[in-house]
């Protein structure tokens, strides 16, 4: 005999799916990928890979938006002057608007420690200093296989504690600076946070207002169930984290070091405020959850959203994938609210 239905109810004839569904048009954008023989990553050279990179922003970016200010800036490197690190400042559109120094979110661009530059993050920049309301520096670190681990890392250090000693002279203020990245960059952001944060304990502080990891990379040992169920098919494979992986870090002893994965330190207290984004469809999902999750029970304040049914990358995307400046808004007001607020 059929279950009656209750009054005021409909019967359901769909069960919820198990799994998310694919943003339709994230499927779009490897479907065609895929009919034009887009060559994947982890068969290109260096060189190769990173002109293609800096090519495609072309096709997937939204056109970059008007800024207040965008000024070339050469940070002295961990060894000095002779080993400069390329960075570019973006204040907002409404900073003329803003009497006073500005805050300053510290940006490191993804890539896989191997390709990616200023260039390529550009709009990114410049969509979160107008979204925020704050100033963007955006740095340009060292890549391997040229500078291997931890070169990159170094390079992020050095340019955020320049930016605190020079952020008078550069109109920003030295009180209110994060750092934040997406994924290779997310990495270095975490990294940075915590070397700042154990400085500080050895009395040179230069306290962070916010650490943005947008899909971080947070666990070089790449065991985290998402990167088998998410390894194949979905723009970041198995195969192209393995080729950033041996670029970065030729020694694999050195995935234990906690600058190569931050998920491995075992304090990670007294960190500043966390805004974590993950995708759905990302090998490195299970990594950055869990990474906020460690972050929470050690008692820092996190923010964490998943966005389901995205892909790796997604957020550079806005020019084909709407739900990509949907988080880039999410990413400004983040900023918004702990430099500004």
């Amino acid at each position: 005999m059929p279950t009656p239905v209750q009054p005021g109810t409909m019967p359901s004839t769909h069960r919820p799916p198990e799994v998310p569904m694919l943003d339709p048009q994230a499927r779009a954008l490897l479907d065609l990928m895929e009919a034009r023989g887009v060559p994947p990553t982890h068969t290109l050279t260096p060189a190769e890979a990173r002109k293609f990179y800096r090519e495609r922003r072309f096709f997937s970016q939204p056109d970059p938006p008007a800024v207040g200010e965008l000024r070339e800036l050469r940070i002295p490197g961990p060894t000095g002057p002779a080993s400069p690190i390329p960075a570019r400042l973006y204040r907002p559109l409404q900073a003329a608007q803003q009497p006073g120094e500005l805050p300053v979110l510290v940006y490191f661009h993804g890539g896989g420690w191997t390709i990616g530059d200023l260039d390529t993050h550009d709009t990114l920049c410049r969509q979160l200093a107008n979204g925020s309301g704050c100033a963007v520096i955006s740095v340009d670190y060292r890549l391997g296989p040229e500078h291997a681990f931890p070169a990159a890392v170094d390079d992020a250090v050095a340019a955020t504690r320049w930016v605190h000693q020079h952020a008078a002279s550069l109109g920003l203020d030295a009180r209110r600076i994060g750092v934040g990245g997406d994924s290779a960059g997310g990495n270095l952001a975490a990294v940075v946070a915590l070397t700042l944060r154990d400085a500080a304990r050895g009395g040179a502080p230069l306290p962070l207002r916010l650490q943005l990891l947008i899909y971080p990379a947070t666990d070089m040992r790449a065991a985290a169930p998402s990167h088998t169920s998410n390894g194949q098919g979905y723009l970041l494979t198995r195969d192209s984290i393995e080729y950033f992986r041996g670029h970065y870090i030729p020694d694999r002893a050195q995935d234990s070091d906690w600058r190569a994965s931050p998920v491995l330190r075992e304090d990670l207290q007294d960190l500043p405020p966390a805004f974590v984004l993950t995708a759905g469809f990302d090998p490195l999902r299970d990594e950055g959850r869990e990474y906020a999750d460690l972050l929470s029970a050690a008692g820092n304040a996190v923010q964490f959203v998943c966005f389901e049914r995205q892909i790796h990358g997604f957020i550079t995307m806005g020019r084909l994938l709407d739900e990509a400046n949907t988080a880039v808004d999410l990413c400004a007001r983040a900023v918004r609210r702990a430099l500004l607020g």
